[in-house]
């Protein structure tokens, strides 16, 4: 399991790959899968053009995501791919943990 926290527009954002499950946890609430988490239409566009005429566009954004997420072969890789992907839209990663371990800081 590892996990990453993150700060973007003073919130704290959590994310946690515990093998092939992502969760994501915003502030003190409770985790929640891809699936749960809300997507902006506009965003979702702007990476995958081709789907703003499908009415299935969340769905699909999803899958891709879900799809990117399976290329990679080990934790480190997926969390990499999340945090330089999440660094786009203003969150800043503050602190790593790994398999239970104490947080450790990362320098930016």
């Amino acid at each position: 399991m590892i996990g990453v926290i993150f700060r973007q527009f003073g919130q704290i954002v959590e994310v946690r790959i515990d093998d092939n499950n992502l969760y994501f946890r915003q502030g003190s609430t409770s985790f929640a899968t891809i699936d749960g988490i809300k997507l902006s239409k506009e965003g979702c566009i702007k990476e995958n053009p081709d789907l703003a005429d499908r009415k299935d566009w969340r769905q699909e954004s999803i899958n891709r995501f879900k799809v990117k997420l399976d290329s990679f072969n080990s934790e480190k890789k997926k969390m990499g791919y999340i945090i330089e992907d999440l660094k786009k839209y203003g969150f800043i990663p503050l602190y790593y943990q790994e398999k239970g371990h104490r947080p450790k800081k990362i320098m930016t």
